[in-house]
């Protein structure tokens, strides 16, 4: 921060000594001159700017005097402004901005208080929205550092970043703090066609109010919101709340494992017809590798919602109603192992088959090629006799018309009546295997 405020202090001194010159100079064309100096400076800021993050710009306009910050603020551009008013002081963002607030993403921030045994929805688009709020669930979609530290320090609290907390190591992503706050980061499964994949989540408990963040959009948190603003008497605190999360996370893996179901059993159906080419065979392949991968991803977080719920239990925050629906979850958790280990057998069965298909028509390619060296090897000897000079004595005094044709034609009766004799063996062989 130091060298940053140094370096942009020395360039704003610079600038005003070269303007100051070219202004008090006389000269043909000075405004030109004057403008091009000036648009020369502005350049040089904002390659400075764009090289800092919003927070430490704003550290720099909050040390500044105020000519100087009034100039460098100047340079922002309209896109990076929102960010850095929320680095800047009350004070400072007054002088420089106004009236203007930073605001939030309508879409990013909501706020749920109880009314009526329904959650209620208060969408958060700037700071003053949050004054008077009295919620017991705060959904942080895509929030920056800025706005988890603004909604972290309006509550009293210090709000992490998804992506980085589920880097821990499983033993460390469940904790209370000294001050009663409990963390908990889990992944939830988000299952699009082609695209399944873990998406992290943090959920922090704080005197009442669960707050959520993820940067993704999820499914199971548009299913929560819809139950909890139609079904009166839903949730009754937050605590109901995140258990309903996790709830619905595994209906959500169930509903998938049922995909998982419908898409084996149609893959089934081709491996255990009579024949399947080898590119059938390789998309097939595919196929299955594709659900064992979202077998497996469902597995995972389900055992990851396992954890979680076993971490709730035991931290006795849980009234008895809460704790019966925790039991239920972790049973229904456990109905769903045994059908993802059914899966995976499945899946290696399948897999197995597939192969045993692709080995069988390398087998039957093969196998024809050997027929193939069978049929062609008489022929090929008398080819190699009849292109010796024995075969001209042998048939001296006959045209040789009619001597390559008889030739040709021993040939292909040669090579036909052994083709005959190998299909007979190979018959007789089939029908002993029956027997």
């Amino acid at each position: 921060m130091t060298l940053s405020h140094e370096k942009v202090s020395e360039l704003l001194k610079k600038q005003k000594r070269v303007e100051g010159m070219v202004h008090s100079q006389t000269m043909p064309r000075h405004a030109i001159v004057e403008t091009l100096v000036q648009r020369q400076h502005s350049a040089e800021l904002q390659n400075l700017l764009a090289q800092w993050p919003a927070s430490e710009i704003g550290g720099i306009l909050d040390i500044l005097p105020i000519d100087d910050a009034r100039l460098l603020w100047a340079q922002i551009p309209a896109a990076r402004q929102n960010d850095v008013l929320w680095e800047l002081s009350d004070t400072r963002r007054e002088l420089l901005a106004g009236n203007r607030e930073p605001a939030f993403d309508e879409s990013q921030m909501n706020a749920y208080v109880l009314a009526d045994g329904r959650l209620r929805q208060i969408p958060i688009a700037g700071r003053k929205n949050l004054e008077g709020v009295k919620p017991i669930w705060i959904d942080l979609l895509g929030a920056s550092r800025a706005e988890r530290n603004y909604v972290g320090s309006h509550f009293g609290l210090t709000l992490p970043d998804p992506d980085e907390v589920t880097d821990l190591e499983v033993s460390s992503r469940y904790l209370i703090e000294e001050n009663g706050e409990i963390h908990l980061h889990s992944n939830f499964l988000l299952d699009r066609e082609g695209n399944s994949r873990s998406v992290p989540v943090a959920f922090v408990l704080h005197q009442g109010i669960l707050f959520t963040l993820r940067n993704e959009e999820l499914p199971v948190f548009r299913l929560q919101r819809r139950r909890a603003r139609t079904q009166p008497g839903y949730v009754t605190d937050c605590t109901d709340v995140l258990l309903d999360l996790y709830g619905a996370d595994v209906e959500y893996s169930a509903d998938s494992l049922e995909d998982i179901y419908a898409t084996l059993g149609k893959v089934g159906r081709q491996v255990l017809s009579e024949a399947i080419s080898d590119k059938e065979a390789a998309a097939i392949l595919g196929d299955i590798a594709e659900e064992e991968d979202l077998n497996g991803r469902i597995r995972g977080n389900i055992l990851d919602t396992q954890r979680a719920i076993n971490f709730l239990i035991k931290s006795k925050i849980m009234s008895p109603a809460q704790h019966e629906d925790a039991t239920q979850i972790l049973r229904n958790i456990d109905s769903l192992n045994s059908h993802t280990s059914f899966l995976f057998d499945k899946i290696n069965f399948l897999m197995d088959a597939t192969i045993g298909f692709i080995n069988i028509n390398q087998n039957r390619r093969i196998n024809q090629l050997t027929v193939f060296g069978v049929v062609f090897t008489p022929i090929n000897i008398l080819a190699g006799m009849g292109g010796m000079s024995e075969f001209s004595m042998m048939t001296q005094g006959i045209p040789w018309p009619i001597a390559y044709g008889a030739f040709l034609l021993g040939a292909g009766l040669i090579g036909v009546t052994t083709f005959w004799v190998l299909k007979r063996l190979e018959g007789r062989h089939l029908k002993v295997k029956k027997h």
